[in-house]
């Protein structure tokens, strides 16, 4: 007997790769066996296949049976294999036609009982199908609103295998619900108006926003540095159609059910005792995405950075320079975005009170340099602003609580240095001022008024080279908030303050 095909989708990272479900049905014993490279997931396929056709009177093959994921050599992971097996299984049995198949990719999993579960990673398995001009595809009928996302592609619904069949020998099954533009994810955004006092943090948390910059927070606890991390998301623009549907698609491959794309910025917030995996994606055979992809044109906020593994903190050297994460294994290379905004916070010391007047901290000298040396000096020369916070006074205390800023006219702020650096930047195919690179900022872009304060700290081993390029871009930012054409001298000396950690 000829095998009979149908069509699924490998993802390698986020790149999907078009996969031929072959299914040849022998004679002698009954035995089903499955080749192609499959994780476990997908090797215990051929049982639930087998328990769903059983349930709805379908029934499986008392021959032999060998099903082929084809190309062999491409490792394959996930449930969603299920649906175009039972497909293939069914054209076969001849209970539809091959050439319902032919053009057709199905995805989905299947519950013992013949019902179409939702599986992960939907959308950009789309994205890659309509990459490789296939532009039929067949999903489960509880993701249908996250499927229509995909622009281009005749989309049906199933809820189980009777509707599966019935689609393939030409029945309507349910169609994509139109996508509704309006419709946003909801989010929940704190309020930076909720933050006392502070008001050089909320500066320096307004220029990290308005030019995405990574930012360190340190002082004693309860000065407020989780608060205004927490708060960052919502002083920062929308995503972009493009940025958004990059998210949505990481997000999609995390497991999260996405019912219209995200068009907020995503904020990841891993706890210290995250794993190198956890933190920047890993796994044994084709790498998951980690806490930085998720937070990919969002914040990662790293609360007590120090007590983060020290491999863990270095894993984020390349990720911080390049925007993304490259993980190589044996058999495939995933390639995730991880192109966020660090935010960190920290305590002076194990006990936090060291800088606090008045407070008796107990730890020795060497203790608190040995936990400040948790955070590497490559991993600090990375980070644009470096923050003190200090405990308030009553008296600084009354007088925020009466003048407390909201995140509204924060971000309004941020909004309209973000439309100044993209109208600047536009002939570069950048948009924030983090993202240009040394030589445009050094030979492209004027240099501001006063550039021998720069200088000066170069030669006295202040700044690397890598922290001039942070200064610049830094006092670009600044004077897009104050609506400047040309950073002053004034808007570097406060952009080389902000990077030494030094008080404005």
């Amino acid at each position: 007997m000829n095998p009979a095909r149908a069509w699924s989708v490998a993802l390698i990272g986020l790149v999907g790769a078009m996969v031929e479900v072959e299914v040849h049905i022998g004679c002698g014993l009954p035995k089903t066996i499955l080749v192609g490279l499959p994780d476990a997931a997908l090797s215990e396929s051929k049982e639930r296949c087998k328990a769903a056709m059983a349930a709805v009177k379908l029934g499986w093959p008392s021959d032999p049976v060998t099903i082929n994921l084809s190309p062999a050599m491409l490792p394959k992971a996930g449930s969603h294999y299920d649906l175009s097996i039972v497909a293939a299984m069914g054209a076969a049995k001849e209970l539809c036609g091959n050439e319902a198949l032919a053009e057709r990719v199905i995805l989905g999993e299947l519950s013992l009982d013949g019902r179409v579960r939702p599986v992960r990673g939907l959308l950009p398995a789309l994205l890659g199908a309509q990459q490789h001009g296939f532009n039929n595809v067949i999903v489960p009928a509880a993701q249908l609103r996250e499927a229509a996302l995909v622009e281009g592609l005749s989309i049906t619904g199933v809820s189980d295998l009777p509707e599966l069949f019935d689609v393939l020998r030409g029945g309507a099954g349910s169609s994509a619900p139109a996508v509704d533009e309006g419709v946003s994810v909801p989010v929940t955004e704190l309020d930076m108006a909720d933050v006392a006092g502070q008001r050089e943090a909320k500066w320096a948390i307004e220029v990290a926003a308005a030019g995405r910059h990574h930012i360190y927070l340190h002082g004693p606890p309860g000065v407020g540095k989780t608060l205004l991390a927490e708060r960052i998301p919502g002083i920062l623009p929308d995503l972009d159609p493009g940025e958004a549907l990059a998210v949505s698609a990481i997000h999609s491959l995390a497991g999260r059910q996405i019912a219209a794309l995200i068009s907020r910025p995503p904020y990841a917030n891993p706890h210290h005792n995250a794993t190198v995996p956890a933190l920047v994606g890993g796994g044994s055979r084709i790498a998951s995405p980690g806490a930085v992809s998720l937070a990919h044109r969002g914040v990662l906020f790293l609360d007590e950075a120090p007590e983060f593994a020290p491999k863990a903190m270095e894993a984020l050297r390349v990720p911080l320079e390049s925007g993304q994460v490259v993980i190589a294994r044996a058999a495939a290379t995933a390639v995730y975005p991880a192109s966020f905004q660090l935010v960190m916070a920290a305590n002076p010391c194990p006990c936090g009170m060291s800088s606090t007047p008045g407070a008796d901290c107990q730890c020795p000298p060497r203790v608190i340099r040995r936990y400040a040396e948790r955070v590497s000096g490559p991993i600090l020369d990375r980070v644009d602003i470096h923050q003190h916070m200090r405990p308030l006074r009553a008296s600084f205390l009354r007088a925020a609580m009466k003048s407390a800023e909201g995140s509204r006219v924060i971000a309004e702020r941020v909004l309209a240095a973000r439309q100044r650096q993209s109208s600047r930047l536009k002939e570069y195919g950048l948009r924030t001022n983090a993202e240009v690179p040394g030589a445009i900022l050094r030979r492209e872009l004027p240099l501001p008024v006063g550039i021998e304060l720069v200088e000066e700290a170069v030669n006295r081993g202040q700044l690397s080279a890598r922290g001039v390029d942070k200064v610049l871009r830094l006092a670009w930012t600044i004077a897009d908030l104050a609506q400047a054409d040309l950073p002053s001298a004034e808007h570097l000396h406060t952009a080389l303050a902000m990077r030494r950690g030094e008080e404005l």
